[in-house]
């Protein structure tokens, strides 16, 4: 509960005053912030990377880090620190290994600090670095997991102005910092999917966030209209229980559900499937990402944002033509009507 109601919501502002405040608090556990290096190292034989723990984070921030990695250090060993969920996003790519370092996204802060402080003696290595993109294994840069002549940390929320996405101060970052940019990429392992193409890939996923979710007949409805101008439909059913029921009926009630297909498995066979596919859409969620590192045309429907500055931050950004809907101006159908006009047709 203090997280979800009183931390995040100070770090997901990207207001730098709220930056402050943040550290102010967590003063109580005897945390500062760490110092960093300056001074790139010309080879190293480990870049120890560390997860953003959620996976939406991995796919637009991480990713794009462990890709520079691989420009900068191409003899290193490329290592992600963080759970089996977001190794599986890179499960192919064979210069990315994993170091299983899952973290407690429940219970009592202390114990949250504490695995920080023990990530420190399993990021070893004679000639090492470790990138930190703003991570929660280290409370976003105040436990140290390394010497300070080894620690590079992406203050990614008290930098950019309110229009910069989060992509953009990345690569600014990392070309400040290490003098390469990189790409959002994900490797999941590959699956044949199934159905006849165009095919298009919905997420209708809030994470227990409500106010994320556009409700009445929307999403039947948003649904009903995909299935229109696609072959195949596939619709996520997240992680089950409640939101599995939703969409389910969603899909009942759409008039379409011949052309539906449900998606039960792994985050990282969804993040396949999409990229496969010819057209995606959902709430802001981790799928978005997925869809901007594809390449391939998506719309986003925001509501329910913190604010305009993190709607900017975390819109998804990518090689493909990338429509961004904020529902909390438009009426349902204003939003469909918007998702249309953004291009849907194949």
């Amino acid at each position: 509960m203090f997280f979800r109601e009183i931390v995040e919501p100070l770090a997901d502002s990207f207001d730098p005053a709220n930056v402050q405040v943040y550290n102010e608090i967590m003063r109580a556990w005897d945390l500062r912030p760490v110092a960093t290096a300056t001074t790139v190292p010309d080879s190293v034989e480990i870049v120890h990377v560390l997860s953003r723990v959620t996976l939406g984070a991995d796919i637009k921030i991480t990713s794009m880090v462990l890709d520079a990695m691989k420009r900068r250090f191409p003899e290193a060993r490329i290592v992600l620190a963080g759970g089996r969920k977001s190794a599986e996003l890179f499960a192919a790519d064979t210069r990315i290994e994993h170091l299983e370092a899952p973290y407690p996204r429940t219970g009592p802060v202390s114990s949250r600090i504490a695995f920080g402080q023990e990530l420190r003696g399993r990021l070893g290595g004679a000639r090492r670095i470790v990138v930190d993109p703003d991570s929660r294994m280290t409370q976003l840069g105040l436990v140290p997991v390394c010497e300070p002549e080894h620690y590079f940390h992406f203050p990614s929320r008290s930098v950019g102005g309110p229009m910069d996405n989060l992509t953009d101060l990345t690569n600014a970052w990392l070309l400040e910092t290490f003098g390469v940019e990189g790409n959002a990429c994900v490797a999941p392992r590959l699956f044949t999917v199934e159905g006849d193409r165009p095919r298009a890939a919905v997420s209708l996923g809030v994470g227990e966030n409500e106010s994320k979710r556009i409700g009445g007949g929307f999403e039947a409805e948003l649904i009903r209209m995909v299935g229109g101008r696609y072959r195949t439909v596939w619709v996520d059913r997240g992680a089950g229980g409640e939101e599995a029921r939703r969409v389910t009926a969603a899909v009942a009630s759409s008039g379409v559900s011949d052309r539906v297909r449900f998606w039960e498995g792994s985050f990282a066979g969804f993040a396949s499937l999409v990229g496969q596919s010819d057209f995606y859409v959902g709430y802001d969620s981790s799928g978005q990402h997925a869809a901007a590192a594809s390449g391939g045309p998506l719309v986003s429907i925001f509501k329910g944002a913190a604010s305009d500055v993190f709607r900017n931050r975390w819109s998804p950004k990518g090689s493909g033509r990338q429509s961004i809907v904020n529902a909390d101006e438009l009426t349902p159908a204003e939003v469909l009507s918007a998702v249309i006009e953004a291009g849907t047709r194949p």
